[in-house]
C-alpha cells in the first residue's frame, strides 16, 4: 500500500448554506461555514455573550464555593500545572486569575524527567512541605486518584481541574472536567487553560454573591477578560478541536493582543518570534509562539515558562523570553539531528506493504521524541513512534497518526496483547505516549505493524487533501483573502483550501537554497502569484493546485498570494 495522494471536496448541506446567508452572513463564508457543519447562525458571533454559561459544566459552583472559602479564610493554595504550553498558560490564568482575587496562591511545575505527568503522591508530599491547605490541578489530575488520596491522607483538599477523558479509576475530591461522566457540557473540546478560566468565571460570581468585593474592600471585582490572551494561546497551542465555544475565547483573546492589549509574557514572545501582535492569528500561536514555550517544558523546567508569561514587567518578560528563545533553538537543534540520523537509513518512500514507522537510538532525547514523531508521519504518512531512552534504563515513546488510525485505541489493544511491555500509557486519536519495558521495542514494533495493518485499507493510507472545491477567478481576490483571514480557522475548524486547474506562465526558484518555487499562474484571463513550498521540481504548463488565498505584505504593500499545499499536473 502506497503513500498517494489525492484531492476531494467537503460535502455541503444547501439548507444549512441558505439559512446562514439569510441570516446575513457573507455568500463564501456562508458556503465555508456549511462545509463545516455550522448549523446556526449564532455561530457567526463571537461575543462573550455566547459562551456556554458555567453553571453547566459540572461542579464548576462547587469549586467556586470551596476557593471562596479557601480566599476568605486565607488558606494557602497551590496550583499543580502540567508541563505544556496548555498547562503552562492554565496555570498563569490560575494564578493571576486567583491573585487578582485575593487569594494566598503559589504553583509548581512537575519536571517531566524527575517527577512523570500529574499530581502524583510524591507531589502530595512536596505540597504538603510547602504548607499548601488546598491543591488545585489545571490540566491534569483526572488519572491522579493515588495523589489525591495522598493529599487527603495529609489533611489537603484538593480540586481537579482537567479535560482528559477519565480512566476507569477518578480521583476521589472535586472535579470540573467537561469529559467525566455524567457531565452534559455542550463542548467537550475545551482547552485545560479553558476549564480553569471557567472555574475562575464562577469564583468571581460566588465571591460577588457573598459580597466579597462591595464595601470598603481593598480588592477590586477582577476583569477576568484580561486573561482571554492567555486562554486563546493555550487553547490553540493544545490542538483542541475549536467548536464555537473555543473559536469564541480564541477570537477574544486575538482582538485582545491585535488591540494591543496584552500582558507582558505574551507582548515579549511575539518580539522574540519576530511576530506582529497588531495581526496576530492562531497560525502564530500554534507555530510561533507555544513551541517557544513548549521548549522549556521539553528541554529544562517549564518554571520560565511560567514565570515570561506571569512577568510584572516587559523587561523581565523579554529577558526569560530570550531565554526561551534559545531554549527553541537548542529544541529545534537536537530535532534536525535526530531527524537527519533517521532519515539516513530510511528510504525516501517506505516499502508498500509497511503500514507504520517505529524508530529508536540510544542518543535521542526524550523530550523531543514527539516532535521528531510529528515530522516522521508528515513524510511519510503513516502513524510513528519514536523512542528514547528514560533515567530507569526503559524507553519513553511518543507518538504521531493519520487520520482513521486511533493512536490510544492502538496502544491499548498491544498492551491487551502483551501487558508485561507497557509500563504506561496515554493519549488520544493523533497523538500518544507511552514508556516500554527494556528490550521489548521489537515486540512492540511487530504488534504495532500487526494492529495497524488490520485496521487499515488504501484509503486510510491515502493522504486526501479535503478542500472547498473551486472558484471562479473572479472570487481570487484580495478582499476575499482578508475575509477570510478574519475567521478562526484551526484543528477540527480547517482553513479553507481550494482546488483548481491554472496554467504555468512562469517560475523560479526561490530561497537561499533554492528549495522553494514562485509561480505565475493563469485561470480565466487572470493572472495569480502563488508560492510552492519544499518544491524543487520545474512545474508543467497545466497544473492542478490544492491552494489557499492569503495576504502577502511586505514594505508596506498588501497583496493577493496563493499558498500551494498540493499541485499534480493536469
Amino acid at each position: 500500500m502506497s503513500h498517494t495522494k489525492r484531492i476531494a471536496t467537503r460535502p455541503i448541506n444547501p439548507q444549512l448554506q441558505s439559512a446562514l446567508q439569510a441570516a446575513g452572513a457573507n455568500p463564501l463564508i456562508a458556503q465555508l461555514y456549511a462545509a463545516r457543519n455550522v448549523a446556526d447562525s449564532s455561530e457567526l458571533n463571537d461575543s462573550l455573550k455566547q459562551l456556554i454559561p458555567y453553571t453547566q459544566l459540572t461542579n464548576c459552583t462547587a469549586a467556586a464555593s470551596r476557593l471562596a472559602d479557601a480566599i476568605q479564610a486565607q488558606q494557602k493554595i497551590l496550583i499543580i500545572a502540567d508541563y505544556d504550553a496548555d498547562g503552562a498558560t492554565a496555570c498563569s490564568v490560575a494564578m493571576k486569575g486567583l491573585a487578582s482575587m485575593g487569594a494566598a496562591v503559589d504553583f509548581f511545575v512537575p519536571n517531566r524527567f524527575e517527577h512523570g505527568y500529574g499530581l502524583t503522591p510524591e507531589l502530595a508530599d512536596i505540597a504538603h512541605a510547602k504548607g499548601a491547605d488546598l491543591i488545585v490541578t489545571v490540566d491534569n489530575g483526572i488519572s491522579s486518584a493515588e495523589g489525591v488520596a495522598r493529599a487527603k491522607a495529609l489533611g489537603l483538599d484538593v480540586i481537579v481541574t482537567d479535560h482528559h477523558i477519565a480512566g476507569s479509576v477518578i480521583p476521589d475530591c472535586i472535579i470540573v472536567n467537561p469529559n467525566q461522566r455524567g457531565c452534559t457540557f455542550p463542548s467537550k473540546s475545551i482547552a485545560g487553560v479553558g476549564v480553569i478560566f471557567y472555574v475562575l468565571i464562577a469564583l468571581r460570581a460566588e465571591l460577588r454573591a457573598r459580597d466579597y468585593f462591595s464595601g470598603c474592600r481593598a480588592i477590586a471585582e477582577p476583569k477576568l477578560d484580561e486573561l482571554l490572551d492567555l486562554v486563546a494561546l493555550g487553547t490553540v497551542a493544545d490542538v483542541v478541536p475549536l467548536d464555537h465555544n473555543n473559536r469564541i475565547l480564541v477570537s477574544q483573546g486575538l482582538k485582545r493582543i491585535r488591540a494591543g492589549k496584552m500582558s507582558h509574557g505574551i507582548r515579549a514572545l511575539f518580539q522574540t518570534a519576530r511576530c506582529s501582535a497588531q495581526k496576530a492569528q492562531p497560525f502564530d500561536f500554534g507555530y510561533k509562539i507555544a513551541p517557544r514555550i513548549n521548549a522549556a517544558g521539553r528541554l529544562d523546567d517549564m518554571s520560565i515558562g511560567i514565570a515570561c508569561l506571569l512577568s510584572g514587567s516587559l523587561n523581565e518578560a523579554e529577558s526569560m523570553a530570550s531565554e526561551l528563545n534559545e531554549l527553541n533553538q537548542t529544541r529545534q537543534e537536537i530535532e534536525q539531528e535526530m531527524l537527519t540520523d533517521i532519515l539516513a537509513d530510511c528510504p525516501s518512500a517506505l516499502p508498500s506493504e509497511q503500514t507504520t514507522l517505529c524508530v529508536y537510538r540510544d542518543s535521542f532525547h526524550q523530550g523531543v521524541v514527539g516532535i521528531v514523531a510529528s515530522r516522521l508521519k508528515e513524510k511519510f504518512y503513516r502513524p510513528v513512534f519514536v523512542f528514547a531512552p528514560d533515567d530507569d534504563g526503559n524507553y519513553r515513546g511518543s507518538g504521531r497518526s493519520i487520520a482513521g488510525v486511533h493512536l490510544r485505541d492502538v496502544l491499548d489493544a498491544i498492551s491487551k496483547h502483551a501487558p508485561e511491555i507497557i509500563i504506561k500509557f496515554g493519549g488520544h486519536a493523533m497523538a500518544a505516549g507511552l514508556t516500554l519495558r527494556s528490550g521489548s521495542l521489537k515486540t512492540f514494533g511487530d504488534l504495532f505493524e500487526d494492529i495497524v495493518r488490520s485496521q487499515v485499507n488504501e484509503d486510510t493510507l491515502s493522504q486526501t487533501f479535503l478542500t472547498d472545491g473551486s472558484l471562479k477567478a473572479s472570487d481570487i481576490t484580495l478582499a476575499n483573502a482578508q475575509l477570510i483571514n478574519a475567521q478562526i480557522w484551526g484543528q477540527g475548524f480547517p482553513p479553507p483550501s481550494f482546488a483548481d486547474t491554472f496554467q504555468v506562465l512562469r517560475q523560479q526558484s526561490m530561497g537561499a537554497d533554492k528549495k522553494h518555487t514562485k509561480a505565475w499562474l493563469t485561470k480565466e484571463g487572470q493572472e495569480f502569484e502563488a508560492m510552492f513550498w519544499r518544491c524543487e521540481d520545474t512545474l508543467p504548463r497545466d497544473i492542478r493546485v490544492v491552494y489557499r488565498p492569503t495576504v502577502n505584505e511586505w514594505r508596506g504593500n498588501t497583496e493577493l498570494q496563493l499558498y500551494v499545499d498540493y499541485w499534480e499536473a493536469a
